[in-house]
């Protein structure tokens, strides 16, 4: 089973240099894929619920935010040479896809074909509301988007006529370097999103699921993947368990209950601090390895 890394870039912590001992860390220790997840504006209050908490908010302190994802992986491309670089999760319905397009390829041009985009439809009504995207509908949207993505990762000229978005033939380049494009990872833990797993996706990526949880849920993204003939051999299982405890008897209870990664947070409040968060990693790395 691969052992991967997912990265808070909240400041005032993530610095470059905080980065740049990171992605030291991930190189000499074998980690699989290195994440980093998005939003781009916090409200002191909000009305939506964050799913991954008891009590509905995001745990991020007042004055702090995320770093923009895709420059962060360019950085983070620059500073590595073998690690696979991931969001989990982007964004997508908020962004325009054509510069996410561009931004994806880009960043698997420059790393040499090292990028997982993982995409999600997010759960933060006011975030989608500040950047001007309509909350209705945003399943959808993301679907014709993968959609825009595609045509312009592997057509050329690329063009797509939908409901929420119209391209005219154009050309993108350069081209993923990873035929026929970047692997897709979804993120989300309903119905709709196994079924774009089923649909579209090549990973899914699942938060704060303990080891328990998972057969039945992929018992249920087993009959949607056969119901578009393909099987789950074809779709990366990649589990975070984010606040939920991982240690070495965990990682071979995510094996077991049938993940392919587990993707560990990494806890330092600064660059001196890195060595020995991933050291802490070590054993559980170690299993991973030997599963």
């Amino acid at each position: 089973m691969d052992f991967d890394v997912w990265l808070p870039t909240a400041n005032p912590f993530a610095t470059p240099d905080y980065l740049a001992a990171v992605a030291r860390e991930c190189e000499a220790r074998s980690v699989a894929t290195l994440w980093v997840g998005e939003h781009a504006v916090s409200f002191e209050h909000y009305a939506s619920s964050y799913p991954y908490a008891e009590n509905g908010a995001m745990p991020l302190p007042p004055g702090s935010g995320l770093l923009e994802p895709w420059t962060t992986l360019a950085f983070l491309a620059a500073c590595t040479s073998r690690v696979r670089l991931g969001t989990a999760m982007c964004l997508l319905p908020q962004r325009n896809p054509v510069y996410c397009a561009k931004e994806v390829a880009t960043v698997d041009w420059l790393s040499g074909g090292r990028v997982d985009f993982g995409v999600g439809v997010g759960w933060l009504r006011e975030e989608s509301e500040a950047v001007g995207v309509p909350w209705p509908g945003r399943g959808a949207r993301t679907d014709e988007y993968l959609e825009v993505l595609r045509t312009l990762w592997c057509e050329d000229p690329s063009s797509f006529h939908g409901r929420h978005y119209d391209l005219p033939a154009c050309s993108m380049h350069p081209k993923p370097l990873q035929d026929p494009h970047p692997p897709v990872h979804v993120g989300g833990e309903s119905t709709a999103a196994l079924r774009r797993v089923a649909r579209r996706g090549q990973g899914w990526h699942t938060f704060n699921r303990a080891p328990e949880d998972l057969p039945e849920v992929l018992g249920r993204l087993d009959e949607l993947l056969a119901e578009e003939g393909r099987r789950r051999a074809e779709v990366r299982i990649t589990v975070s368990p984010y606040f939920k405890p991982l240690d070495p008897d965990a990682v071979a209870r995510y094996a077991e209950a049938g993940a392919d990664a587990v993707s560990a947070m990494v806890f330092a409040l600064s660059a001196e601090d890195v060595p020995a968060a991933f050291e802490a990693l070590e054993p559980c790395l170690a299993r991973a390895a030997a599963c």
